[in-house]
């Protein structure tokens, strides 16, 4: 299924159908269902400890939904044995009944595109081929192109995202690579699915955000260099930022999500920018004077560290910010 207007349906869905006209039975059983009502749901999620289930709809309930909120939907028949199909089928009502039903969510080592992957992976002969058109990618830069007309949702994934997402792809996590795997993959009877077929097609019109975009937020960065020279206003950004890079530091020792830890970007929101706000409070020139060093360093070894990730563009502006707060810092240090 296709992209939708939502965050979590930016990357699309996949869902496997079970269709037998012999006993009129045609189900989907989607494991991309959660509960936004889960108590403490967002600190859930970040911490990864959130649950994800299975649940079974009728095909063309499944279908309505899409078609009312307008997103693509392809499906692929899969040329599979009498066999394979009745254990896959065995194996979506053994989960469904079962405390399997539910499953920790990770963002690229288990979703609803992984986990039906994984099912049909283990029933196949030849397992689903890794080619498609984002081979040889890191997946920060496939996340990166999903989200290239969501400038702040961008940012802020690229942002709380450490290393691992600068691994090259290592697997099929997204749903259109699992639709090319499959359509890619060869068992000794032949090919593993038929053509993919549109069930629906969008008519969504892209939209251009008059906000949401890179202008926006250049505009405001630059807002706070000419504001930063007010020290209220200087110092106020100062514990923000360093706030926020004690969080980049910390928040992969709390959370089971491995895309979040290892975070390079603490480089730039600098952790020590908090400690640099103390220093100033307790008048101490010469600490200043080498913490606003030492977070330079920082930045020089971030940008050289950065110069082949996708997001160096889109960070540039906050770049610029930070680097002028310490520059006035520094010139008022040592006018002090």
């Amino acid at each position: 299924c296709g992209s939708g207007d939502e965050l979590y349906s930016v990357f699309g869905h996949t869902a496997i159908r079970v269709y037998d006209p012999g006993i009129a039975l045609d189900l989907v059983y989607n494991f991309g269902t959660f509960d936004f009502d889960t108590p403490n749901f967002y600190l859930k999620f970040v911490k990864g400890d959130m649950k994800y289930f299975v649940s079974v709809s009728s095909y063309d309930d499944f279908v309505y939904t899409y078609k009312y909120f307008n997103r693509d939907v392809f499906e692929q028949q899969l040329n599979l044995s009498q066999t394979e199909k009745q254990n896959i089928a065995n194996e979506l009502s053994s989960i469904l009944l079962s405390d399997r039903r539910f499953y920790t969510y990770k963002f690229i080592d288990r979703n609803c595109t992984t986990m039906v992957a994984d099912i049909i992976n283990k029933y196949i002969p030849a397992k689903i081929s890794l080619k498609n058109t984002d081979a040889g990618k890191t997946n920060r830069t496939i996340i990166y192109e999903y989200l290239n007309n969501s400038f702040y949702e961008n940012l802020g994934i690229s942002l709380i995202f450490g290393y691992k997402t600068d691994k090259e792809q290592y697997k099929l996590f997204l749903p259109k690579q699992l639709m090319e795997g499959v359509s890619n993959t060869t068992e000794p009877a032949g090919p593993l699915a038929k053509p993919a077929v549109t069930v629906y097609k969008s008519t969504a019109v892209a939209q251009t955000s008059w906000w949401n975009n890179f202008y926006t937020f250049s505009l405001m960065c630059l807002l706070l260099i000419y504001f930063s020279k007010n020290r209220i206003v200087l110092r106020s950004l100062f514990a923000l930022f360093g706030l926020l890079g004690i969080f980049f530091c910390f928040v992969g020792f709390y959370s089971y999500h491995d895309e979040i830890s290892q975070n390079y970007n603490a480089l730039l929101i600098n952790p020590l920018l908090l400690l640099l706000l103390i220093f100033i409070f307790c008048k101490n020139t010469k600490a200043v004077l080498y913490t606003s060093y030492i977070c330079f360093v920082c930045i020089g070894a971030y940008i050289i560290f950065m110069l082949n990730k996708p997001h160096i563009f889109i960070v540039t502006p906050l770049i610029a910010l930070i680097a002028v707060l310490l520059l006035r810092t520094i010139k008022s240090a040592k006018s002090a």
